[in-house]
């Protein structure tokens, strides 16, 4: 049976392959502010004259390690999870897009740890799975660090 691919929020990404994936925020166009998640209702800068429209914009591909942190237990509630399925660890990276002045988190491409990204280094959004069922996978997006030789132009991996 085919699966539906679904994202768990609409309209905070697009694309489903790397090439294309993009976050997705909006612009205030009055004050040039941007916004993750999106804004589609007012600008939420305080600072703003007001009267502008927030259009959609994608964010930039790649950030730096602003920090990040592991999740190492299972959360209790009200967090939901099967309690019969063994508790996987998970890396937290709060990333910073310099070209929209803003932090954005999100969890590290599976098998990436803390010791792989260290603060500064140079992270890309990449297409990912938060989970799957009988009939949908559902598709979100995780940090993953950019190749060496891709910071330099060259060939990536």
């Amino acid at each position: 049976m085919t699966r539906t691919r679904r994202p768990v929020v609409t309209g905070w990404f697009t694309g489903d392959d790397e090439p294309r994936f993009r976050l997705l925020g909006t612009r205030c166009t009055a004050c040039a502010s941007v916004f993750f998640p999106r804004e589609d209702d007012f600008c939420r800068n305080p600072g703003c004259p007001g009267d502008g429209e927030l259009a959609e914009t994608p964010l930039s591909p790649r950030g730096r390690v602003w920090s990040c942190t592991d999740g190492r237990y299972r959360p209790p509630a009200p967090y939901v999870s099967d309690p019969d399925t063994p508790w996987e660890p998970y890396t937290l990276v709060a990333v910073e897009l310099a070209a929209e002045a803003m932090v954005v988190l999100g969890q590290a491409a599976p098998g990436v740890t803390v010791a792989d990204l260290p603060i500064g280094s140079e992270v890309e959004a990449v297409p990912g799975v938060l989970n799957e069922d009988d009939t949908h996978v559902w598709t979100t997006w995780h940090w993953r660090p950019v190749d060496a030789a891709d910071e330099n132009g060259e060939a990536a991996r």
